[in-house]
């Protein structure tokens, strides 16, 4: 790239009157869903992303001789910290695996000094990653009337949920062979069930980055990693295949994954506004900035599943100022994501907080 990278600057949010009621209409849906959960489950789980497949704890390793631009915030000085990783699959309700859908990757990496955004406990720096490169929805608005129709179908027939799945997942794939694959019909059950542990997650959604404005990608790079991607899981009479295929993988593999920043360079082919939009790597490249490490281990181990699942809380507002979350769908993921968190702690009567 020729010209310098995007400065960061306040007035690239253009923040919407209509916002408060988003928040509020995202709060209903939430509410929904985690009472209807609880009431099944006798148990509180998160309103998105309730079932987890592989738990993990890593290192999180800064790379050394960043240039300046790629140098800031967290990656401003090299080193090591702890990590904790959670791959989900999206939805609030705890569903057989047959039923294909996107998924994701929560990350928690700590021990990082700096300004703490507004109402950040501990000293910690949150990543919320999804495996798609751009938001499904274009706003937060959008979003909000498309959660209301997936809390409607909390607590459902499962059988319905994992035929259509299977109906979902023929017809993308058959749009995938002319290159028309649909994004919303993969968030409605019509993803292929690919081996997480392969998968490359996205924030999808910028971020600042110090003086400038990115985009998060974490993407595997170790052979144990790579020869997973694209390779299918067999969930037939397993409602928890991908958890055990995981647990089997994760207990021979010394996993690596790059962490990348992708900076803005043009206001209006990289907005910050429209999560929907996709910035093209042609014009936005990916650049490494750390690696993510995890050695052979035990990714349901009870004693890391009861800290990670039930004590702690993944945030994109949990972090550096020098991250600011940005765009409408960021704003409204801050109250929204407390309020969720504020409800599985109260239900369950057990504390959530930094590690």
């Amino acid at each position: 790239m020729t010209l310098p990278p995007l400065l960061y600057r306040h007035d690239l949010e253009q923040v919407s009157d209509d916002e408060p009621q988003v928040v509020d209409d995202l709060n209903g849906a939430f509410d929904r869903i985690l009472e209807t959960t609880h009431g099944d489950y006798g148990h509180a789980v998160r309103a998105v992303h309730a079932k987890a497949h592989g738990i993990m704890a890593g290192t999180f390793s800064i790379d050394a001789g960043l240039p300046p631009e790629l140098a800031q915030g967290l990656f401003a000085s090299p080193g090591e910290h702890p990590a904790w990783l959670r791959i989900s699959t999206n939805p609030g309700d705890i569903l057989d695996d047959a039923i294909a859908l996107p998924r994701g990757l929560a990350l928690k990496v700590g021990g990082v000094s700096g300004e703490r955004l507004p109402g950040a406990e501990g000293t910690t720096q949150d990543f919320v990653m999804i495996n798609s490169p751009a938001f499904i929805m274009s706003t937060a608005k959008t979003f909000a009337g498309n959660l209301k129709l997936l809390a409607r179908t909390t607590d459902k027939a499962e059988g319905a949920k994992i035929a259509l799945s299977k109906v979902l997942q023929i017809v993308n794939g058959a749009l995938g062979k002319v290159g028309l694959e649909s994004s919303k019909l993969a968030s409605l059950g019509g993803a292929p069930q690919a081996n997480p542990l392969g998968e490359t997650y996205f924030s999808a959604v910028p971020f600042r980055y110090g003086d400038y404005v990115a985009k998060f990608r974490l993407r595997p790079v170790s052979p144990g990693l790579t020869d997973l991607t694209g390779r299918d899981i067999d969930t037939k009479g397993r409602p928890n295949a991908i958890r055990e295929t995981i647990r089997q993988e994760m207990a021979r593999i010394e996993g690596e994954w790059a962490f990348e920043v992708q900076l803005a360079w043009d206001e209006e082919k990289q907005p910050v506004e429209d999560a929907s939009t996709l910035w093209d790597e042609a014009e936005a490249p990916f650049a490494r900035v750390a690696a993510l490490r995890v050695s052979a281990q035990d990714s349901w181990d009870p004693n890391l599943v009861e800290k990670v699942n039930e004590t702690m809380r993944f945030s994109p507002w949990t972090g550096l100022a020098a991250h600011r979350p940005l765009g409408n769908v960021n704003r409204a993921r801050q109250a929204t994501y407390r309020h969720a968190a504020d409800f599985r702690q109260a239900a369950n009567r057990c504390p959530i907080h930094e590690p």
